[in-house]
């Protein structure tokens, strides 16, 4: 049995994190989608501003919302569920953005806790693509995995770089590193 079972997929945009993800869903683990992605659809959908290209702050503040909810909704788990990102993340893009952490935001990442060791996929130039909601190009893809890797270690995680290779066998060592 894992201790903590909310296991983190982090990184930049474009490596491969959702891929990931939905190839564990399919081996029938439980997984959370990407709180940015979700925000992004719902802003555009009802014509909001909390979006990464208009209001930054806002964009954070909904996406710790549903991180949050996410966190509470696992609470009870005993086996695995991977999330695509977790509250880290926020505080991660709110630097890579020169923007103040909110205590709110602090307080949750200090709080609310996921297994301690959290996979990062490397920033990964030949699989980068960019599509309607991920609008960053390779740069900020890559100053966004930096971010992730100074972030959840300064959290008291111990990050895993994944390898990039086939979501097959990136499935697989996910699997056998817990």
């Amino acid at each position: 049995m894992i201790v903590n079972p909310r296991i983190v997929l982090t990184g930049g945009p474009g490596s491969g994190k959702t891929t990931l993800i939905e190839a564990l869903a399919q081996r029938g683990f439980r997984t959370e989608p990407e709180a940015g992605r979700a925000v992004i659809k719902a802003e555009q959908a009802r014509g909001g501003d909390a979006l990464p290209w208009a209001d930054r702050a806002a964009f954070a503040e909904a996406m710790l919302d549903i991180d949050l909810a996410a966190h509470s909704r696992w609470a009870d788990a005993v086996e695995p569920v991977f999330l695509d990102r977790g509250i880290p993340d926020i505080i991660g893009y709110l630097a890579l953005c020169s923007l103040p952490l909110p205590p709110r935001l602090e307080e949750a990442a200090q709080t609310r806790r996921y297994h301690s060791r959290v996979f990062i996929a490397p920033f990964w130039p030949e699989i980068f693509t960019q599509d309607a909601e991920r609008r960053q190009d390779a740069d900020e893809a890559r100053r966004t995995f930096e971010a992730m890797a100074r972030t959840y270690p300064a959290y008291g995680y111990d990050l895993v770089e994944l390898p990039k290779t086939s979501v097959e066998a990136r499935a697989a060592f996910v699997l056998e590193q817990l």
